[in-house]
């Protein structure tokens, strides 16, 4: 029963044993191991060896620092933890090198990148007259390029191009070691990352946008051919002198495209690429030696020259840096007006015309555009300051405009004379009144009695210096400018009429001061010196009106027509009708107050203008192939028209002065190489197509002047003075009381007091002027006396 009792039951021995870590049987009192995995007391492997009283750490994953270690090796990791972390790095290097690699992607090459120069050329197509850009580039095909031009940026820039995967470790590790022992700061970017950076990436000099760079690069290499990438990189990259890529830095420093460089001008270019700027051979003409002598080394040592090639290469030349201003002088008002019609016509945006790198081949003819400078320049000296000159020419063919002159510098004013500023027309809008009349049944030997002053539809007109007139034909009234005539012939063919003549012609819709009053067939409509010169085109070209325009072609870099104006032009007169009124006008030149032109020795039709107050002169007329038309205004200090002041040889400025002979001027270098070409002839019968209303003359086959009809009785008292308006422009209408009878249709106005006939000029000036006697526009010579002939024949040559 006792054992019964104690059956189960540790002994206190037992627990005090175990406390110690060991217990002893009872039965045989030999000491057991309380938990496996050490020895055993005989020494044999059985369990956990004992530990010290009291210890009950746990295992740890890394014995850092190390356990039962002396002071100094505790803190010492295992090579087995060395080995491993090693591993490690490696593994999770290679994987996110390869998540970064399958995550970068390449991008659309940034817009700086493929920007180009846009360049313009005057109508031969290579003839250069400017640039449009925001960065001085020209895309080439580098294959067609000599290699040593690649190779030598190859041997500057990165001699393992050709053997390295888009990025050099050597070069990276020899890189960083050098900044680390703080040495001079060195690159590792091999050409196929300057490359990325250039062309995709734009600039950045962060750790992480290194790596960008660099995985790109590596990427791009596997993708693409070295020679793709070398030709890329010499199209985008900076040489200094403002030139991106190797065509405009071979222009740049060389005067030539990059197809004509030689060896040592490639070494050159290549050699200053680190530091362009700095290295520019006319900042730092050493430095830029010795630099490209480092190339040619290089180049020799690599195999891209030969020793010949070494030997005999000598340092290049270089021109003086141009940093001209786009819109200097007077061919910056040429490059706007470009500008203006690529966007207007052609529907190119401001960065298009900058960035595109378009070709656009103009319609100015280089020669004839220096003969316009010139002409203007060679006025003589003592005129205003605030003198503004406007010429334009245009081919009759076509409307290209071959010559334009908008001002001296349009850098200094930017209000082009030519397109921009007004005028009023004066006389030179009267021949849209004889074409209205022309087209309403009129004929040349229709006329009017043409005294002055002269009461017409309740308004008093004069006529230039007060001049009388008795009975004058269309032709004369054309030659001589006659105010009074022509206002009769405005009301009958009516002032809309007119006007609607000048629009068809070539005049804008809009243009200032075309009202349908009676005085405006003497000019009061102010239009752009450009209208006068196409209007007048239009008659060159026997009835067809062209559009003037200043661009011929535009391509793109691929050479494919991106705009191309429309040259057919539309018919707007029957040539019956623009033959007889240009004999009109070929008389003014013959005999009338365009005789400066005769210099030109060619049939020449004109017509002179000047406005009231002589604020404005004009000169235009053409040829069969040329319409040129010359401006000359005065602006005031608040920037309104005022009169021209008077200098030279002249007592006051009109049509028929300086005007008159800017247009010679020009005229005889522009014609000299056509050939001279009449007029067409006047249709048979033409001329006897009828009466509108003016009093109809017979004229003789060979279309001479009829004799003039005698006017009736003199009047009994003279009339009341009126000033006269300063012909050929608008004049200071004096309105009548409205109680004069209405002369009718088909007769001529006579005033209501009629003067003493005035056969001598009233006041001919000074001798020796253009135009007559004393000279100025339209200063009417003596009226044709009996039995005098004053027209040309149908070839318009003077009797």
């Amino acid at each position: 029963m006792a054992d019964s009792a104690n059956k189960g039951k540790r002994p206190k021995g037992m627990k005090l044993a175990q406390a110690a870590g060991r217990y002893s049987d009872p039965a045989s009192a030999q000491p057991v191991a309380a938990v496996s995995g050490g020895r055993t007391a005989g020494g044999k492997a059985g369990g956990r060896p004992a530990g010290k009283p009291g210890d009950s750490r746990r295992r740890r994953w890394i014995n850092y620092p190390r356990a039962g270690k002396g002071p100094i090796r505790r803190w010492m990791p295992g090579w087995r933890f060395v080995l491993g972390s090693f591993l490690l790095l490696i593994i999770t290097a290679v994987g996110a090198f390869a998540v970064a690699y399958s995550m970068v992607k390449v991008p659309e090459p940034s817009e700086f990148a493929l920007a180009q120069t846009t360049t313009v050329y005057y109508n031969d197509g290579t003839t250069k007259m400017g640039e449009f850009a925001d960065v001085d580039r020209t895309i080439v095909d580098t294959s067609t390029l000599p290699d040593y031009v690649g190779n030598a940026v190859v041997a500057s820039e990165d001699r393992t191009f050709y053997s390295n995967n888009g990025v050099d470790p050597k070069g990276i590790v020899r890189a960083f070691v050098n900044n680390m022992r703080g040495g001079d700061r060195q690159g590792a970017s091999t050409l196929t990352q300057q490359y990325v950076k250039n062309y995709y990436v734009d600039t950045t000099s962060s750790y992480s946008g290194k790596f960008k760079q660099a995985i790109m690069a590596i990427k791009i290499d596997r993708e693409m051919n070295k020679k793709k990438i070398l030709g890329s990189y010499l199209n985008t990259v900076y040489f200094g002198r403002g030139a991106y890529g190797v065509d405009a830095a071979s222009n740049a420093f060389f005067g030539h495209p990059a197809s004509e460089m030689t060896v040592s001008e490639a070494a050159l270019v290549a050699g200053i690429l680190p530091a362009p700027s700095s290295w520019d051979p006319a900042i730092s003409p050493d430095q830029a030696k010795e630099r490209w002598q480092r190339v040619l080394g290089y180049m020799l040592e690599d195999g891209y020259i030969t020793q010949d090639q070494y030997d005999s290469a000598t340092y290049p030349e270089t021109i003086v840096s141009e940093n001209t201003e786009t819109y200097a002088g007077p061919t910056g008002y040429l490059l706007q007006m470009v500008r203006a019609e690529l966007q207007q016509e052609g529907e190119f945006t401001d960065q298009q015309i900058d960035t595109g790198g378009l070709n656009i081949v103009t319609t100015i003819k280089k020669e004839d555009q220096d003969a316009a400078v010139d002409a203007v320049n060679n006025l003589p000296e003592g005129h205003s300051d605030r003198l503004r000159t406007g010429l334009v020419s245009i081919d009759a063919t076509n409307g290209g405009i071959l010559a334009l002159y908008g001002g001296p510098d349009y850098l200094t004013d930017q209000v082009n004379s030519s397109t921009q500023a007004v005028a009023q027309a004066g006389s030179t809008y009267k021949p849209f009144a004889l074409i209205a009349g022309l087209e309403g049944g009129l004929t040349l030997s229709n006329g009017y009695d043409a005294y002055s002053p002269m009461q017409v539809e309740g308004s008093t007109f004069n006529n230039f210096q007060n001049a009388q007139f008795p009975w004058i034909n269309l032709i004369q009234a054309t030659t001589d400018s006659v105010n009074t005539a022509y206002v009769q012939l405005n009301r009958d063919v009516g002032p809309d009429a007119t006007n609607e003549v000048a629009k068809r012609a070539g005049y804008p819709e809009d243009t200032v001061g075309m009202d349908e009053t009676l005085q405006n067939v003497l000019g009061s409509a102010s239009p752009h010196t450009l209208d006068i010169a196409a209007s007048y085109a239009t008659f060159a070209s026997q009835g067809r009106q062209h559009d003037a325009h200043i661009i011929s072609s535009v391509t793109n870099g691929a050479g494919a027509v991106s705009y191309s104006p429309s040259t057919d032009g539309e018919k707007a007169f029957d040539e019956d009708v623009m033959a007889d009124a240009t004999y009109a006008m070929q008389q003014v030149v013959n005999s009338g107050s365009g005789k400066t032109a005769l210099a030109l020795n060619r049939p020449v039709a004109a017509k002179t203008g000047s406005s009231s107050d002589n604020k404005s002169a004009q000169f235009v007329g053409y040829t069969p192939q040329v319409a040129t038309a010359v401006t000359l205004y005065q602006a005031g200090e608040d920037g309104t028209e005022e009169s021209i002041t008077p200098w030279g040889e002249y007592e006051e400025i009109t049509g028929s002065t300086y005007p008159a002979d800017i247009f010679t001027d020009y005229m005889t270098t522009a014609l000299k190489d056509l050939p001279v070409e009449d007029f067409p002839d006047r249709t048979p019968g033409s001329y006897q197509r009828g009466s509108l209303h003016g009093t109809p003359m017979p004229v003789d086959d060979d279309y001479n002047t009829p004799e003039p009809q005698q006017p009736t009785a003199a009047p009994t008292t003279a009339p009341q003075p009126v000033a006269p308006s300063e012909e050929p422009g608008q004049p200071e209408p004096s309105y009548g009381n409205g109680d004069q009878p209405d002369p009718g249709v088909g007769q001529p106005i006579q005033p209501t007091q009629q003067p003493p006939i005035q056969t001598q000029n009233p006041n001919p000036g000074d001798p020796g002027g253009p135009g007559g006697p004393g000279g100025g526009d339209d200063r009417i010579p003596e009226p044709p006396r009996q039995g005098e002939q004053q027209l040309g024949n149908k070839n318009g040559q003077q009797q």
